[in-house]
């Protein structure tokens, strides 16, 4: 069916009235309208057409849209649907070919157009049915953050959340119901943010800036410092190193066998939004470190699973990369990663033991791949002197699968 039986239509503050003729028209074709009820209270009060209010879950009301295919169904959304909206979720479910998509401008657009701010030059997310946690990964000194708002109490848990991090300075600005009559902006630092008679309808924008010493790069190799730890923690230097090996696309999905404390999944995911993670672990301890590390560095959609490789590998998402750090002497663990590996996929390890370097061995000899030996000394003070101290040299496999 090729037919465009769909319709979505984006609607700004100033309702109906400021839609184009274009929207007007696929609405007066609409045999059923599907919205939230605000949204579904713009039309006229006499209009009898069939109506559908979105349900919890959303995937629901998504069914009953895909049941009705083919009768002329528009969705009422607000400002832009492809900007972390309802058109995005459609547009999984039901092919663009289909439908007809017309945007209102997007809340980021108003904001910088309010602001003076370049789209291009900030960081957007939304915190909309998301954990607040997520915010972690996008500070950085001055960055300039657009965020969507769950609702009225969304900016205090802002202001507190950058303030715990070290960045009470920083400038917040909430801009309420922009585009309509009742639009207001409130203005204040993180620190000493006090405002709570705020709209339901809101967006926040940041002007991060940073007290002394809380800067954490973005790039991987983050100071040992960042994470909560019982001592089974990829050291910083070789944790880049090791990401710099798996080399993380957007979109793509790690297995972290044997994950510690999630350092390396955890940076994986830091490389960008898109990334996605599962970290493999049987420690109980430890699962509660990964868990803390994650929302405390932005990465809360960390997948865990608590169980022993390679039992806990059985019924996964098939990854794009797999990195064992711990555990690789268990009995079919190979056969099972690398099965489970897509093609073109990459399977890194790093052991300390001999025993370890001897699984490698065996490991290389059956899909060749490449063998380091990664050694780091530190210097540490030797009395009054300086001098060098080695950490156990680590032998890093990496296969990449034809």
């Amino acid at each position: 069916m090729t037919r465009k039986w769909l319709s979505i239509v984006g609607i700004g503050e100033d309702g109906l009235q400021g839609l184009s003729a274009i929207a007007h028209s696929l609405i007066a074709q609409a045999e059923i309208f599907v919205g939230g009820d605000r949204h579904l209270a713009m039309l006229p009060t006499n209009d009898q057409r069939q109506k559908i209010v979105w349900t919890s879950p959303i995937s629901a009301s998504v069914d009953e849209i895909i049941r009705r295919r083919g009768q002329s169904i528009c969705v009422l959304a607000s400002g832009d649907p492809m900007c972390y909206g309802i058109g995005v979720t459609l547009t999984r479910r039901i092919p663009v070919s289909e439908m007809t998509i017309i945007p209102a401008p997007s809340t980021f657009s108003l904001a910088c157009a309010r602001l003076g701010w370049s789209l291009t030059e900030v960081e957007t997310l939304s915190l909309n049915g998301r954990p607040p946690s997520l915010l972690q990964s996008y500070i950085y000194p001055g960055a300039r953050l657009l965020i969507l708002s769950e609702g009225k109490d969304t900016p205090a848990i802002v202001a507190q959340l950058l303030t715990n991090r070290g960045y009470g300075s920083s400038k917040i600005i909430v801009l309420e119901r922009m585009g309509g009559s009742q639009e207001r902006i409130v203005e204040g630092t993180a620190v000493s943010w006090s405002e709570t008679e705020i709209a339901a309808l809101n967006a926040i924008a940041v002007n991060c800036i940073a007290d002394a010493g809380v800067v954490l790069p973005r790039l991987p190799g983050l100071p040992d410092s960042a994470y909560h730890h019982d001592g089974q923690l990829t050291k910083h230097e070789v944790r880049a190193i090791t990401l710099a090996t798996l080399a993380p696309t957007p979109g793509e999905l790690l297995w972290d066998v044997g994950a510690g404390c999630g350092s390396i999944s955890i940076e994986w995911m830091r490389s960008h939004a898109r990334c996605r993670a599962i970290a493999i672990e049987q420690n109980s301890s430890r699962l509660r470190y990964i868990a803390d590390n994650a929302a405390a560095l932005g990465t809360p959609n960390l997948q865990i699973i608590e169980d022993k490789a390679p039992n806990a590998l059985k019924d996964l998402a098939a990854p794009d990369a797999i990195f064992i750090g711990g555990g690789v002497t268990a009995a079919g663990l190979f056969d099972v990663c690398w099965q489970a590996l897509r093609p073109g996929g990459r399977l890194v390890a790093n052991v300390v033991t001999v025993e370890g370097e001897q699984t490698l061995f065996k490991w290389h000899e059956q899909v060749g791949g490449n063998l380091t030996r990664i050694a780091i000394q530190r210097a540490e003070p030797i009395g009054k002197f300086l001098g060098w101290r080695a950490m156990a040299p680590v032998t890093q496999w990496i296969a990449v699968k034809q």
